[in-house]
Parts: C-alpha cells; structure tokens; sequence
C-alpha cells in the first residue's frame, strides 16, 4: 500500500515528522479498520490518551505560570456524545496529532505546538470570557443590560425520534433575539444564546 505525501499536513501542524506513520496513525479512526482490516496500522486511541495527558500538561504548566493567581476554573463539561459525534472525533485527532509530536519529536516539539496552535488562544478566551458556556453568559449580559432573564421557547421539531431536528429562539421579554439549532433541546438553546450574544454584540 503506498504511503499518502503528509507534507501539506506537516506544512499547516508547522511540524516535520522523523516518521511519519506515527502521523498517519494518529489519524486514523476506529471506524476506518472496520472497513479496512488489512490497513497496516492501528486507530489512534492509544494517540489520543498519550496526547490528552500532554495537552493537560502543558497548558496546566502555562496556567499555573501565568494565571494560576487570579484564575478558577471548572472540570464540567459536556457529556452529549451522541449529538456532537463529529466534534468529539475531530477533538480526539487532535490530541491523538499532539501524542504523535510528542513521540515523534519529544517534550519540547509538542510544547512548541501546544504553545503556537492552543495557548495563543488564551487571551482571547480569558477577555471574552469564552470559558463561561454561552447560556449562562448570555443571561449575565442580559441581565447587566437590561434588567431581563431570558427565556427559550421550542419553535419547531422536525426528524424522527432518533434524529430530531430542534429550533429554539432565544427572548427577552417579548423580543425574539434570535435562534438556535440542535439535535437536543439544549443543544439549540445554546445555539440561541450564542446567535442572541452576536446580536446585541454583547
């Protein structure tokens, strides 16, 4: 089987792999050696845990020697799979791409990256408070502004029951601010919130 040219991937990662079949693993998904069974390498599993320790690390090290004074943070996080299926695939490659750096190159080639492609993102997340979820952020403001809660009304479902379809909009008072789509009712609501935030430019 002839090996794919990774150049263009190494070129946008910003990394050069000694060997590159430990760039081709991390890309690999459970679901490929299902149809592929003869395919030389195994899925990115094992990837992925080695670079969600690495990720953890690095940015835990950056927080602790830049922000860890001022900031708290929260281990919540979503636990829908089944509606963000594609989001989470995509997350775990990615991880699964920092363990190939870290086994390709070492502790500094995945820093490097961490640093360049996640970290520079900080700021922007810390100013925009990107880390509250859109919900809770669009109530504040609303809230701050206005003096309003806002409140969500389901406008349609659409698709059978193992594929529903949700649009919610998102009001203050009686205003439609805007609307959100999701495979859960959550999901559109807070498709909403953030269409809602956009809105008011807040």
């Amino acid at each position: 089987m002839p090996k794919e040219d990774y150049s263009d991937l190494e070129q946008t990662l910003g990394v050069t792999f000694q060997n590159t079949d430990t760039l081709r693993q991390a890309l690999v998904h459970r679901s490929y050696l299902n149809e592929h069974p003869d395919f030389p390498l195994g899925h990115n599993e094992r990837l992925e845990f080695l670079g969600d320790a690495v990720l953890e690390l690095v940015v835990t090290e950056h927080l602790y020697q830049n922000y860890e004074p001022y900031l708290y943070l929260s281990k919540g996080e979503s636990k829908d799979k089944n509606s963000k299926a594609r989001k989470y695939i995509l997350a775990n490659a990615f991880e699964s791409i920092i363990g190939a750096i870290y086994l390709d190159g070492g502790w500094e080639a995945a820093k490097e990256f961490i640093d360049t492609r996640v970290l520079c993102e900080l700021p922007n997340i810390l100013k925009n408070r990107l880390y509250i979820d859109p919900k809770s952020r669009f109530q504040e403001a609303a809230q701050e502004h206005l003096g309003i809660t806002p409140s969500y009304k389901v406008l349609s479902e659409t698709g059978p029951d193992h594929e529903k379809q949700f649009e919610v909009g998102v009001f203050l008072g009686k205003e439609q601010v805007a609307i959100g789509h999701g495979t859960s009712k959550q999901e559109a609501q807070v498709a909403a919130a953030e269409a809602g935030i956009v809105a008011k430019s807040w």
